[in-house]
């Protein structure tokens, strides 16, 4: 995986997420969905504590 996963790998990973979501939620949905490691780890730095929508995670996990 790139450093910054697109729009469509991320929403791969966490399928199934009702919004708004806190990161928790969203971290557990991209294991239990088989989300590689460094894309987890961009879930858990990505500095928001909740998300109201799959535009809102894009953007905090392809900040840099």
């Amino acid at each position: 995986m790139s450093d910054n996963p697109d729009f469509i790998e991320l929403q791969k990973y966490l399928g199934g997420v009702d919004y708004p979501a806190s990161r928790e939620d969203l971290v557990a949905t991209a294991r239990e969905n088989g989300a590689p490691d460094d894309l987890v780890s961009l879930l858990e730095e990505s500095g928001s504590d909740s998300f109201d929508d799959p535009t809102d995670v894009s953007q905090a996990v392809t900040r840099g």
